[in-house]
């Protein structure tokens, strides 16, 4: 149980917070490369900052404040030009480092500059950094670098903190309970003729890396050398879930919209069938929530059983009332890391999983993870799983 004040130090994503100066180290999602395709200039928030991201006419990306700073008008509904972004009001320009380039009937352009970010593109996704220069590179993750899979993205904004998304992932036993008997008991109650039984977990352990944290498991039915339990699941600090097993896996990334939404960001791999051709831009999908009459979240699959339980616990959960037990050792863990590496930024040092060495991140980033399927739905029982176009059998 933490105090209230540690709760709001610990979830706090604006700038000058204490953990919204972690988050601005890294790297972070905000679009796919086909949503500029479809509109080149986007509105876009994140860590409590509005933005606009941009396309100009020479295809180079912008991300910028909303505002301009002639008369405050929204730049998202900006027009695209050679050297920049152009404000619809009065036509003052805006080039990708926020100068002022252009100011139309004015006899001189002043000097004025808005605040500007970097913004790269990379396996399909623009990526946003929000932190002091020299900017660490953007993580080649393996799958965003391979081109021999067939990839696509779904993107989901979800009306709650980021923290709860992630402490789920440090959280191995909730898969035999809301992947298992709950799962159960929704297919039951929708008279869906398909049982869902989880093995019960044995043992489980976490150990931190380079960058950042194995998650182990020993389930019944598993022996002692199955990998799940010898080499386990990889959380990718502060934010990836590596997750899927042989060939066919994928990230889940939890972008801090602000303090109380985040962007779920899933990013799968597959082999490719016979015959199949893979799509020269990584498609996505946006999705939304799927409600019930009475407010509650229709979980039909293994990614909604867990979105459902982040955002069920409120838009900030209140972790005064938590009482962390044994099996909440990774959580408590993830949280200690989270204060220990803002207070690293605090002293002028870089926090885990800054990448500036170009080797480590030639030609990817690639972390060990467990190969084979777990038995973690068993007895001949169909599990839930998803379309591999889409997703991968999950293992939460």
């Amino acid at each position: 149980m933490i105090t209230a004040e540690e709760n709001v130090r610990l979830t706090q994503t604006g700038p000058g917070t204490f953990m919204g100066e972690l988050l601005r180290r890294y790297w972070w999602p905000i679009a796919a490369t086909v949503d500029l395709d479809d509109d080149p200039v986007r509105p876009v928030r994140l860590l409590s900052e509005n933005l606009v991201l941009f396309r100009d006419e020479k295809g180079k990306l912008g991300l910028v404040a909303e505002r301009c700073a002639h008369r405050g008008i929204s730049l998202a509904y900006g027009i695209p030009q050679e050297n920049g972004l152009r404000c619809a009001y009065h036509g003052w320009t805006y080039d990708s480092d926020g100068h002022v380039v252009d100011m139309p009937f004015e006899p001189a352009c002043l000097p004025l500059k808005i605040t500007a970010y970097a913004a790269e593109e990379l396996g399909g996704l623009i990526w946003a950094y929000m932190g002091p220069e020299p900017r660490p590179l953007l993580p080649r993750l393996e799958l965003l670098v391979r081109d021999d899979l067939a990839r696509g993205i779904t993107m989901r904004p979800l009306p709650c903190n980021w923290v709860q998304c992630n402490d789920n992932s440090i959280d191995p036993v909730h898969f035999e309970h809301l992947h298992g008997y709950a799962a159960d008991w929704w297919n039951r109650k929708h008279g869906i003729n398909r049982r869902v039984q989880t093995a019960r977990h044995l043992k489980i352990a976490f150990d931190v890396f380079e960058y950042g944290i194995y998650k182990r498991r020993l389930v019944e039915g598993e022996p002692d050398d199955a990998d799940d339990w010898t080499v386990g699941h990889p959380f990718l600090f502060p934010h990836t879930l590596v997750q899927g097993v042989g060939d066919s896996y994928g990230y889940q990334i939890r972008v801090p919209v602000d303090d109380t939404h985040t962007l779920h960001v899933r990013y799968r791999g597959s082999p490719v069938r016979p015959g199949e051709e893979i799509p020269a831009k990584v498609p996505v999908r946006h999705l939304e929530l799927p409600y019930d009459e009475l407010g509650r979240v229709e979980w039909s699959d293994i990614p909604l059983q867990d979105e459902a339980a982040w955002v069920a616990q409120g838009p900030l959960s209140d972790r005064t009332g938590e009482h962390l037990v044994t099996s909440d050792k990774g959580v408590i863990l993830y949280h200690n890391m989270l204060i220990e590496n803002a207070e690293k930024v605090q002293r002028g040092e870089d926090p885990m999983f800054v990448i500036r060495d170009e080797a480590k991140n030639t030609p990817y980033v690639h972390v060990e993870r467990e190969r084979d399927s777990a038995k973690m739905i068993t007895r001949g029982i169909e599990p839930n799983t998803l379309d591999a176009r889409q997703a991968v059998t999950a293992k939460g």
